[in-house]
């Protein structure tokens, strides 16, 4: 029974990096996405971008494309919180977990309200 713990415990130590690794990346492509509207792929982005983000503004379209890729990171990182939580043992690990997922859930939680606002209706 004892290697199968150890066997849960890897596993959960490497899920939890890959969605913390991925929730870095969301963040760095929404980076990207940003500052390359303004930069040499201006026209490509065009060409993918939706039409109504376009017509709000530059800081409009940007806050738009980054709060979705930051919404995104968020749910990476509540994944991993939540993995962690499977092979935490002590009482002040869990109850700083369980602080962190409330404020990251609270996080996302208005950013995507404020991403509602900001979308257009069709």
């Amino acid at each position: 029974m004892e290697w199968f713990e150890h066997l849960l415990t890897h596993t959960a130590d490497v899920l939890r990096l890959i969605l913390e690794y991925l929730s870095v990346l969301c963040v760095g492509v929404g980076l990207i996405a940003v500052f390359s509207s303004r930069g040499p792929l201006r026209s490509i982005l065009r060409r993918h971008l939706p039409p109504h983000l376009l017509q709000r503004g530059p800081l409009t379209a940007a806050r738009l494309t980054f709060g979705g890729w930051l919404a995104l990171a968020l749910e990476f990182q509540l994944g991993a919180d939540v993995v962690q939580t499977t092979i935490s043992r002590e009482a002040s690990d869990l109850i700083a977990l369980g602080a962190v997922a409330v404020v990251r859930t609270f996080l996302n939680y208005f950013l995507s309200l404020e991403l509602q606002e900001k979308k257009p209706t069709t």
